[in-house]
């Protein structure tokens, strides 16, 4: 092919990638005329000339679909799309909903998206300016720290850094007076708004999770680790983000029957629940003891009580009278 051919083909594709889906097609003349104008030729494209176009572009994989439209009028256009528009509505609503991103991050995001599909279908994609939220976390500071991150997980390489949290006056406090921490990083996952790095701590051992908003002066070392054979993510995910951390026990909890959602959405469908009365059920689930777990209970109110294990029930009732004085 000359190269005003390359130029051309390369042409119809965009047109066709760009202004047509299942909903729009464009004949041979509405095609030879978007041509003209994107090529700024003048002239006309010979029909014959674009039909075979057409055929090297279906030869190539790019599928052209062929409809007959009113007065006999063949119809082109290109439908296959790596995203289906619901999976494009995903991504962006995953985006707009990121706390952690800036408004202007999102506009940048939401464009580049908005290129995987037809122009037409892109109009009615959602517009970050509709969901505007503040970002309260220095964002610069989180994409630099999750492509530390993501790169010694690939790499399996320790992770050194600083970690802490702002005090009442909005100033960052370092945890361990500021010593750096050796971790060998396992996943990176989102929850509840943030991005967590899960790994472990070598100091202890211990297998952790970290806010990565709250890590600073992060560096991959030269140090390799070898990811132990027995971990179970899963395991931990849902005990330490979904019921929070501590010791692991059994416990048994009354709810009233409208809280059958509640507690279904916090441990799946998968939860053993059993009807107690008319107007009472009872989960039975493994949780790990922690002031976060008391609390949750206690969001519900008398809509929730405790019936095992003892321990757990009189850290509710302790937690109960230590708000009751505060109002007295």
């Amino acid at each position: 092919m000359e190269r005003g051919s390359n130029y051309r083909l390369l042409a119809i594709r965009d047109i066709l990638f760009n202004e047509t889906d299942e909903y729009n097609e464009l004949d041979i003349n509405e095609l030879s005329e978007k041509l003209r104008n994107l090529t700024g030729d003048e002239g006309l494209f010979d029909k014959r000339t674009i039909k075979r176009d057409l055929e090297t572009l279906d030869d190539m994989d790019f599928e052209i679909v062929r409809n007959t439209g009113r007065f006999g009028k063949t119809l082109f256009s290109h439908q296959a799309r790596i995203f289906e528009t619901y999976q494009l509505r995903l991504i962006i609503d995953a985006i707009l909903s990121a706390r952690f991103i800036t408004t202007k991050e999102k506009e940048k995001l939401i464009k580049k998206v908005k290129q995987l599909t037809s122009k037409n279908i892109a109009k009615t994609l959602p517009e970050p300016i509709l969901f505007e939220q503040t970002a309260n976390m220095d964002y610069e500071l989180v994409k630099l720290n999750i492509d530390c991150v993501h790169r010694a997980i690939s790499e399996n390489k320790v992770l050194t850094y600083q970690y802490g949290k702002f005090n009442v006056k909005k100033e960052f406090e370092y945890h361990r007076n500021g010593d750096r921490y050796l971790v060998e990083p396992y996943a990176l996952i989102w929850q509840n708004d943030y991005y967590y790095l899960i790994g472990r701590f070598q100091e202890t051992d211990e297998l952790r999770h970290y806010r990565l908003d709250r890590i600073r002066n992060i560096e991959v070392s030269e140090k390799s680790f070898i990811r132990a054979a027995d971990l179970n993510l899963h395991d931990y995910v849902n005990q330490s983000f979904h019921m929070f951390s501590g010791q692991e026990m059994w416990m048994k909890i009354r709810f009233h029957n409208n809280m059958v959602n509640v507690v279904l959405d916090r441990f799946g469908q998968d939860a053993d629940i059993r009807e107690l009365d008319d107007h009472h059920f009872v989960l039975s689930t493994k949780a790990k003891l922690s002031d976060g777990l008391v609390n949750w209970i206690l969001t519900w109110g008398n809509q929730a009580k405790v019936l095992s294990p003892d321990h757990l029930t009189d850290k509710v009732k302790s937690k109960i009278k230590e708000m009751s004085e505060v109002y007295e």
